[in-house]
């Protein structure tokens, strides 16, 4: 966009508290926020077109969180908890086959008796509607993209990014400047290298007393198999093959409900 041009001021909301992200912390957070304090204003930007769309889907989840937040959610029809874990299996992988190791031999983070495979895409809905039922505002499809600063250098809020700019970078006709919007608390929960967040990082060096980040190249798909291929509750993890004993890797297989893994 050139410099010359004198873009409209955006518009401002005001609230208690800005959460950038809907994910299971953005939405554990709103829903204590109002928990404890009712008459919070809180708000939730998420970036994808709803709730839900933009995270790794498949998980093993320990029930911890959920039950101090939502301790009665047992109780209630239409939660997304429902297959508990059965069964842990570990196969170290070779070319012709694989050896499955004991379970005493694995480490206590490797123990998922008690949790739960879910989908986290339908965790992020079920607390959606449980923020919402306590006065949360929820924008989904409103990605924030700037990190608004008083004159001390603080953090007062986040911005929206502007809608309709054309290939050249130009206004276009639909164009749309985006919102401000403040809070006397802002927090970021927009998932693993998030662009604000790392921002925040960089501007306040909050990463200068840090190991260095590690990263990994995962990939997830959801299969439906014929149900004699399927174990509900079965986690099973592999390494080894074809990797080789240099490179750190593996895979998981989840078995949901309804034949899916």
């Amino acid at each position: 966009m050139t410099e010359e041009m004198e873009l409209p001021e955006r518009e401002s909301m005001e609230f208690d508290v800005v959460i950038v992200g809907a994910g299971p912390a953005g939405l554990s957070a709103a829903i204590r926020l109002k928990q404890v304090n009712p008459d919070l204003s809180v708000v939730v930007l998420e970036k994808g077109a709803e709730v839900g769309a933009h995270i790794l889907s498949g998980a093993v989840v320990d029930p911890i969180g959920i039950d101090r937040v939502l301790p009665g959610w047992r109780e209630e029809e239409g939660h997304p908890f429902k297959t508990e874990v059965k069964d842990d299996q570990f196969l170290f992988l070779g070319p012709a086959g694989s050896i499955r190791l004991p379970n005493f031999l694995m480490p206590p983070l490797m123990n998922n008796h008690g949790n739960y495979i879910v989908s986290l895409g339908l965790v992020c809905r079920w607390l959606a509607e449980k923020a919402e039922a306590l006065g949360v505002e929820i924008y989904p499809g409103f990605a924030a993209t700037e990190v608004l600063y008083n004159d001390e250098g603080a953090v007062i809020g986040v911005a929206t990014g502007d809608m309709g700019i054309e290939k050249n970078g130009e206004p276009g006709p639909a164009f749309t400047r985006g919102m401000e919007l403040h809070g006397k608390y802002v927090l970021i929960g927009e998932g693993v290298r998030g662009s604000l967040a790392k921002q925040l990082i960089k501007k306040f060096d909050l990463s200068r007393n840090s190991d260095v980040q590690k990263f990994g190249i995962g990939i997830k798909e959801l299969w439906q198999v014929k149900p004699e291929n399927h174990r509900q509750g079965l986690v099973q993890h592999s390494f080894g093959w074809p990797l080789g004993m240099k490179t750190g890797g593996g895979s998981f297989l989840y078995h949901l409900e309804d034949n899916l893994v």
